[in-house]
């Protein structure tokens, strides 16, 4: 039942609660505070089924299918030209699909690029069977979420989503080491900082004790004396790191990938 419910073909509070139930008996050191909320998701989920109440708390379900031309050109890629096995998978929104210098950046190291830019989270953890799977990467590095929050989701629904892709990894791939690169203001989302620092402290602290996660904290990456972002790393959009700025990335994340 839960993997069809994760399917992405079920209401949005429908796939969060089938995604609480596995990570509560996935983590029992969490399992009071998340039993907690599966009870409480269960009484949500009453409420909706209920008639003249079904409008309570209600998703548009997410589109999927915006995604299979860059998808299915990943795949034509790979039939012709495969990525090495057991390497260490980039993948994530814009930030990982504007990553073009991978190959200059970490030179001698196994890279594959697979971010597909305005993606969220759920998009990953979607299309894993398709792009992360095949490749039976070492490691993970995983950027997304800022999406999720422009779009209108909670740090602690961005959270949940960011859960069950771990779930979902470490079911499949459970000696992959997953990286996950914070979040860090920008000029074009400044007024979401709070919500990503939110969102940056969430993980972080679900990082702690699992040797298989690793947090990269990069929330002070392009920030100037005057700790505000600086538009000297970032492109006219004023949102996407330039050339300069994905070199202090680079510079941020290489003590984290492994040889």
């Amino acid at each position: 039942m839960g993997e069809k419910l994760l399917s992405g073909k079920q209401p949005g509070w429908l796939v969060r609660l089938a995604q609480e139930i596995r990570i509560a008996f996935l983590y029992p050191e969490r399992k009071n505070i998340e039993m907690k909320q599966i009870v409480f998701g269960l009484f949500l989920a009453a409420l909706l089924v209920l008639p003249g109440t079904s409008s309570l708390g209600a998703e548009t379900p997410r589109n999927f299918s915006v995604w299979e031309p860059e998808i299915s050109a990943f795949e034509t890629s790979d039939a012709t030209n495969p990525p090495p096995r057991h390497g260490i998978l980039f993948i994530g929104s814009s930030t990982i699909r504007f990553w073009t210098t991978l190959s200059q950046d970490f030179p001698g190291l196994p890279v594959i690029n697979r971010g597909f830019g305005g993606s969220e989270i759920s998009d990953s953890t979607h299309f894993a069977d398709r792009i992360i799977f095949p490749y039976a990467p070492r490691q993970i590095v995983f950027r997304a979420g800022g999406n999720d929050l422009a779009n209108g989701k909670s740090p602690e629904q961005v959270f949940a989503d960011y859960r069950a892709f771990i779930v979902l990894i470490e079911k499949v791939l459970p000696a992959t080491t997953i990286t996950y690169i914070s979040w860090n203001p920008t000029i074009a989302r400044w007024l979401q900082r709070d919500k990503e620092t939110e969102l940056n402290r969430l993980i972080k602290n679900f990082t702690t004790g699992n040797p298989q996660l690793e947090y990269i904290d990069t929330a002070d990456l392009i920030l100037g004396a005057d700790g505000k972002p600086r538009a000297d790393l970032l492109r006219a959009d004023k949102l996407h790191l330039n050339a300069a700025g994905y070199k202090l990335l680079a510079e941020r994340v290489r003590p984290y990938l492994r040889p």
